[in-house]
Parts: C-alpha cells; sequence; structure tokens
C-alpha cells in the first residue's frame, strides 16, 4: 500500500510499525467513535471530526518527522497505534498508544512503545519523553510505570482536561533495543 508519510517502519519480534495507510482510517474511525474503549485517549463521536483526526495524524508526521505509527501484527492485521506525539498545545513529545478491539491483553501496546520511543531516542536524538494520561486510565499507567515511566506531575491539557504526566527513562538511562 502506498504510505501517506515518510515514517520509516519499525520491526519488532511481533509487529511492524509504519505510516499511516489509507486503509488505516476506517479501523481508526471506529475506534475513535468508540465511547467505552476511546475514552482515554480522545473520544471522537462524530465520522467526519474521527476521520480529521486521521488526517491530523498525517500532517503531524509532515510537520514534525514523527507522529502515530500503525501496529500492524505479522499477519497483517491493524491492531492499534503507537508513536511519538506533540500538536500544538501540548507540554512536550510524549509517547502514546491505543491498541484497538480484540488486541488487548497480549503485551502489543508494550512491544509497540518500547520501540517507538527507542526510535525516538535512537535515531530523533530527543529527551525523556513523557506519556499523559487521564486520571482513571489504569491500563495505561500500568503500561507507563513497566516502560519504567515515573509519575511526574498533573496538568491540564487543552482537550482533555486533567491528565498526569508520566516520565519515562531517557537514552542515557540505557533504553535501547
Amino acid at each position: 500500500m502506498h504510505p501517506l508519510t515518510q515514517a520509516p517502519i519499525l520491526e519488532t519480534p511481533n509487529l511492524r510499525l509504519r505510516g499511516p495507510q489509507t486503509r488505516d482510517a476506517a479501523p481508526l474511525m471506529a475506534f475513535l467513535q468508540d465511547e467505552k474503549r476511546a475514552w482515554g485517549f480522545g473520544h471522537i463521536p462524530n465520522r467526519g471530526d474521527a476521520w480529521r483526526w486521521f488526517a491530523l495524524n498525517v500532517g503531524h508526521w509532515h510537520i514534525h518527522g514523527y507522529g502515530y505509527f500503525t501496529i500492524e501484527t505479522k499477519a497483517g492485521d491493524i491492531a492499534g497505534i503507537c508513536g511519538i506525539w506533540n500538536p500544538e498545545g501540548w507540554p512536550e513529545p510524549e509517547v502514546g498508544w491505543a491498541v484497538f478491539d480484540g488486541f488487548e491483553g497480549k503485551s502489543i501496546a508494550h512491544e509497540a512503545a518500547w520501540h517507538a520511543r527507542a526510535w525516538a531516542y535512537r535515531d530523533l536524538g530527543m529527551g525523556p519523553l513523557t506519556s499523559n494520561i487521564v486520571p482513571g486510565n489504569t491500563r495505561s499507567v500500568a503500561l507507563a510505570e513497566r516502560l519504567g515511566a515515573t509519575f511526574e506531575r498533573e496538568y491540564t491539557n487543552i482537550h482533555m482536561g486533567a491528565e498526569m504526566l508520566y516520565r519515562h527513562p531517557g537514552a542515557q538511562a540505557g533504553v535501547t533495543v
């Protein structure tokens, strides 16, 4: 399929992290429109607005040189998104993730986030990243902590409201793949 960005392809033991393609729009929009599943990421009830978020990610790659990768299993299933996110109004770049229905509990988010973070440190020269987590999102807190991140502070996200900022260990702490 034709890539929409200049994103690299990151091969992990079980996954392929790649830039967004047109075929990724429908599964991402379905996730964003699902209030129960997307509440901690940013539920978008309107299909047109969900499509615009997909396009926002494509643009984010072109503006910053990074964004959310599509998480694809080695079998070719689209399992979620993960990558480095820093739109206007964000306090600083963060590593974020969302796993789609049917792909939870398989360490997909952990594997994807570990490799996306290592890529940002190694190839982009970024310093210690954050993960911005909505209070009550215990699964994301557990994953951030499993990745070695620690709670730093609370802040107000311009889109999500109150969030907890978790700080990841940096490349100097030996975070590599």
